[in-house]
């Protein structure tokens, strides 16, 4: 018989008919209960095996993570927990798991650490838990193929190899075939670099916003999702050295139209996840709710993980520029009581505590800061009128702070010149870029988007080493 998956077993108009699953098992209580898992649900199909109609030593093979196939019929179950269970009539074992062995795994049916679940990364995905995000995660995807797709952008593939920084920030893994045990040097003494594969050096990417821009120019609206690498030391819970970025840009817009679409985009992933993942969310929700009864009461989240997704799709975003937004922090309660960690002035690149005090104590929705002081931005944003500040948004979400950087991007030709020149940029290696203003130039508009940024926030993770299948991480590229 054809094995059909759980999810689709798990249908009360199924009972009476028969069917094979295959799977691995969560659990075998009493000789008689099998909890089978194949990863289509978080809910498990349970197998009820009578033992008498079994050999002995078949049985004893039924352990935890073992794989195994069952066929029987579909019948209303006498036990809580679920509405069906399959009464088996055929047993077969797939793959043994010694148990001795298990017990050394995450796949041992108790609680472990996230930490403990990291180290093996290769298991994590037969824990409810992983499941769950992980699954969540190719929804997120999906669901950002779709809204695009269904507005008519074209989807590019941007060079994961660049000789390009996009950020300027100098942070970058580079990429040669050179020999670093002989490296070649030039008259110089310095690294000959025409000797290596694509004859200068050249990087893993930190952003296809560049190679974006080009496209826009010509097809009207694109959107890149890819692999990004920065190669920054960090071991926070919000970094990784490797990431995805979703970045739309848009020809003809201006920066409310990008404020507009990153609304509009940020909530339909939102409803997406909600209307196609009603059971693994209400998992991660209750064990998000777990964890923060543990915690102190002022580092609890206010709203539990679906509340949260209901307050970002049922609300309007607050919209004030950088400015407006640093007189509301120093005239707050919160500041002059000194309870930020961090000071507020004009000018300084703002902190997740500064961005999730306005979205939660403030104005109790989700925020867009907009106009940010050109010193703390990328060269490539539009300069506003007052010579300080450029056309930038950041969009901030609850328990995360910033979700969404984006801007209108510099079209005018000298001014583009003036802000490479100030950002120490030579012309020369961006003279592609500076074609798309040479010819037909138009005011254009994107953002960025950090894929497990968002995982993060629709599954309730706290670390972001929890969103990606194989966090790559300093001293940590396991897997």
């Amino acid at each position: 018989m054809k094995r059909t998956r759980i999810v689709e077993l798990l249908n009360p108009e199924l009972i009476g008919t028969k069917a094979n699953a295959k799977g691995w098992v969560r659990a075998y209580r009493s000789n008689r209960f099998i909890q089978l898992s194949d990863g289509s649900t978080i809910n498990n199909l349970q197998a009820v095996v009578d033992f008498e109609n079994f050999d002995e030593e078949l049985l004893k093979k039924v352990t935890t993570g073992a794989s195994i196939s069952v066929t029987g019929e579909l019948v209303a179950s006498q036990g809580a927990g679920q509405a069906l269970e399959m009464k088996v009539e055929t047993l077969e074992i797939i793959g043994e798991a010694n148990p001795d062995e298990i017990s050394k795994t995450v796949m041992q049916p108790k609680k472990h650490s996230l930490e403990y679940l990291r180290e093996q990364a290769h298991l994590r995905f037969r824990t409810n838990t992983f499941g769950a995000v992980f699954r969540i995660r190719h929804a997120v995807s999906f669901a950002i193929h779709k809204y695009f797709n269904d507005k008519g952008y074209f989807y590019i593939h941007t060079p994961i190899i660049t000789g390009s920084d996009a950020e300027g920030a100098g942070e970058m893994f580079r990429v040669s075939n050179l020999d670093l045990e002989n490296l070649p040097l030039n008259d110089e003494g310095k690294i000959d670099y025409k000797q290596d594969f694509f004859g200068k050096p050249v990087n893993l990417t930190v952003s296809g916003q560049l190679e974006a821009e080009l496209a826009a120019t010509a097809l009207g609206q694109v959107y890149t999702f890819g692999p990004t690498f920065r190669a920054e030391n960090s071991n926070t819970s919000r970094h990784l050295a490797e990431f995805w970025m979703i970045e739309p840009e848009v020809a003809f817009n201006d920066l409310t139209d990008n404020m507009d679409l990153t609304e509009d985009f940020l909530k339909y992933i939102c409803q997406y996840v909600m209307d196609n993942n009603a059971d693994d969310l209400q998992f991660l929700s209750d064990r998000e709710e777990g964890e923060q009864a543990q915690k102190p009461q002022r580092e609890r989240n206010e709203l539990n993980l679906i509340d949260r997704m209901k307050f970002v799709i049922g609300n309007d975003f607050k919209r004030l520029t950088y400015t407006e937004a640093i007189d509301v922090l120093r005239n707050s309660k919160h500041y002059k009581k000194k309870k930020f960690k961090y000071d507020v002035e004009w000018g300084i690149d703002l902190q997740s505590e500064h961005e999730r005090y306005l979205v939660e104590k403030e104005f109790k929705c989700p925020v867009i800061l907009s106009d940010y002081p050109a010193g703390i931005k990328a060269f490539y944003m539009r300069q506003n009128d007052d010579g300080k500040t450029v056309a930038a948004m950041d969009v901030l979400f609850p328990g995360i702070g910033e979700i969404v950087g984006g801007s209108q991007r510099e079209e005018r030709m000298d001014i583009l010149k003036k802000k490479c020149a100030d950002f120490n940029i030579h012309e020369e290696e961006l003279w592609w870029y500076m074609d798309t203003r040479r010819f037909g130039t138009v005011p254009h508009a994107g953002f960025g988007l950090g894929f497990e940024r968002m995982v993060m926030f629709v599954t309730g993770m706290s670390n972001i080493r929890d969103v990606i299948p194989f966090p790559r991480t300093p001293d940590n590229a396991e897997f």
